[in-house]
């Protein structure tokens, strides 16, 4: 069976109840959490307070997560608890190099090892890492992976392919939050699902309570219709709101569409012009996002900021809201399929306008969030 951050395979998508609101989740993790700072490292990245010699003997731990936006973020979480557990380790990320950005996002003061997803990472270290944790997939490729750099201990699930590597089941209908602090807590390292606040960014919003539409995915069959988000952003600029749309460099002419088609000036397309920090101070200064299941939704996660989510061919219980869900509402069929099909999933089709204008005129009444704060501790 191969690796796969999908937790649940591609089917063809059965009839379903019609759309409606889902807020998701067990009521222990609705309401704000505060975000746990990491313990403090040296700006080499071994552990506070070390000398050369210290650092030079401190063991090393990878851990491999070599996938998006919204994966990584989703990760959090055990990332924080994987620092606070190992605080003579020197920790590395195993993932392409452009998530620095996401390490500095989530306070983590962690070098990159750079990799692209499933091959092993550049490591230059003295010696094998001591500990390797696979926080990327079900395996067998993701373990192989880790293996080639023959670390001391590994960290991973177990898969019917490597019988010799011990670990706990994989379990598709877990939330993906859930399922790496799941991994974490078999080895005795506890980590809270809902540790998913950051805090808000030092760089300034480029338009600061602006209503963000997001209409792009890594795939079509994730990406609702662009005539229906220009209606939504109609819809919310005759409430007043100053609307601005949101992509990649490559989702540039989708933008465009949906702004042509809502009357936006094209000031207002932002796709290709927000590095990862800008989104970020962008989506965190908000007044609400409306978005796929990608990963700005997940950024609207870790700043509080109210948002609708439409979802398709995965359900919201595996990849929606993890804490506020009375700041997320999460419109879904009741469908599943396959995530990576190219064109719209049927049940994100069955998610209509009406549905969405609804739910972001429900939006409209909430109070601000509150942001994360320090842990005196």
């Amino acid at each position: 069976m191969p690796d796969h951050r999908d937790p649940r395979p591609p089917a063809p998508p059965p009839a379903g109840p019609p759309p409606g609101r889902l807020r998701n989740g067990p009521p222990e993790a609705q309401g704000p959490r505060r975000a746990r700072p990491p313990a403090p490292l040296a700006p080499s990245g071994g552990p506070a307070g070390a000398g050369p010699a210290d650092r030079r003997a401190a063991p090393d731990a990878l851990v491999l997560r070599a996938l998006g936006l919204g994966d990584f973020l989703a990760a959090v979480p055990a990332l924080r608890a994987l620092q606070r557990a190992l605080p003579g380790h020197r920790l590395h990320l195993a993932a392409p190099a452009a998530q620095r950005a996401l390490l500095d996002l989530a306070g983590l003061a962690w070098p990159v090892a750079p990799t692209d997803p499933l091959r092993p990472p550049a490591w230059s270290g003295p010696r094998p890492p001591e500990l390797a944790v696979n926080l990327h997939g079900s395996g067998p490729q993701s373990v192989r992976t880790l293996q080639a750099l023959a670390p001391a201990r590994l960290w991973t699930h177990a898969h019917p392919d490597l019988p010799g590597v011990p670990g706990p089941t994989w379990d598709a209908d877990l939330h993906e939050t859930d399922r790496w602090c799941r991994l974490l807590h078999h080895h005795g390292v506890p980590a809270d699902p809902a540790d998913l606040r950051l805090d808000p960014p030092p760089t300034p919003s480029p338009r600061p309570g602006a209503a963000v539409l997001h209409p792009g995915a890594a795939a079509p069959a994730r990406r609702w219709p662009p005539d229906r988000f220009a209606a939504a952003a109609r819809h919310l600029t005759a409430r007043g709101h100053r609307v601005v749309v949101t992509g990649g460099p490559g989702e540039r002419a989708l933008a465009e569409r949906v702004a042509r088609d809502a009357g936006l000036p094209g000031d207002d397309v932002l796709a290709g012009r927000t590095p990862l920090p800008v989104l970020a101070a962008l989506i965190a200064d908000a007044a609400l996002v409306l978005c796929g299941d990608t990963g700005v939704a997940h950024l609207a996660t870790a700043y509080g900021t109210p948002s609708v989510r439409l979802f398709g061919p995965v359900p919201p219980a595996l990849w929606g809201p993890r804490t506020d869900h009375d700041r997320h509402v999460c419109l879904w069929a009741g469908t599943t399929g396959d995530p990576h099909a190219d064109r719209p999933d049927p049940g994100l089709l069955r998610v209509t306008t009406e549905a969405v204008l609804d739910a972001l005129d429900a939006l409209g009444t909430l109070p601000a969030a509150p942001r994360a704060a320090a842990d005196p501790r």
